[in-house]
């Protein structure tokens, strides 16, 4: 039962909050069979079906986006990559220079140390997801503003909502501010359990900030722990 809650709750701010088309809706007993029927249909009634999003119609209504003005400058959308029923989601802030040109996340310099990150967790990148806040890449990499944040963080829920994961690990500062809904500066967030939905969340530092600060790494680590202990992972 506890399962169907999850789920209405999931699809329920998923359609509340990204506003977008072509999303299924929880199918409804009709009420002339529930007056029907209502005595044979009542443990029916209390597991309807739900359909919730998937990551084909999130990106269909993603489409050839022109919300923001990170469109002018893009050579692909990045969408996400990785497992569909992926136990753990990371979210980063998004694309850089060598994701914008091959359309996935993290690729570069910084998506090499994460896969390291995932590898030392005993995991593969095929067994996680990997979505950023923003689709297309700020110019010159700088920081996504509040109007492409809002712009894109429909896509992010229903990524989320698509996946359903048991962990959500943020990385960055943005990715963990916008998530959240908390302006906490990173270096205190980190490394505190929070919650989304009802997922517990683990920001910690992006992996761009460790190549420039390497001496951080341990503390990356000792979040990742928690996250392992959490999912029950051996490393």
């Amino acid at each position: 039962m506890q399962d169907v809650v999850d789920e209405l709750r999931a699809y329920v701010t998923w359609v509340r909050e990204s506003g977008l088309q072509n999303l299924s809706s929880p199918s409804q007993p009709r009420l002339d069979d529930q007056n029907e029927n209502e005595n044979e249909n009542k443990n029916e009634n209390l597991n309807p079906t739900v359909k919730l999003p998937t990551l084909e119609s999130v990106r269909a209504d993603l489409g050839d986006c022109t919300r923001c003005k990170l469109h002018k400058g893009r050579h692909n959308i990045v969408f996400g990559v990785g497992n569909p029923r992926a136990r753990l989601m990371f979210v980063g802030e998004g694309p850089g220079e060598d994701e914008d040109l091959q359309g996935f996340p993290f690729v570069g310099k910084a998506g090499q140390l994460l896969t390291k990150m995932i590898e030392a967790m005993g995991l593969k990148r095929d067994d996680v997801y990997i979505a950023n806040t923003v689709k297309c890449r700020p110019p010159n990499n700088r920081n996504p503003e509040p109007d492409e944040l809002e712009s894109c963080e429909p896509f992010l829920k229903g990524q989320l909502a698509a996946v359903r994961p048991e962990v959500i690990v943020t990385l960055g500062k943005f990715a963990a501010q916008s998530l959240l809904r908390d302006a906490t500066p990173i270096t205190r967030l980190r490394g505190q359990w929070r919650q989304y939905q009802g997922i517990p969340v683990m920001p910690t530092f992006h992996p761009a900030y460790l190549l420039r600060s390497p001496g951080e790494k341990g503390k990356v680590w000792e979040d990742l722990k928690q996250v392992m202990k959490k999912l029950g992972l051996k490393g």
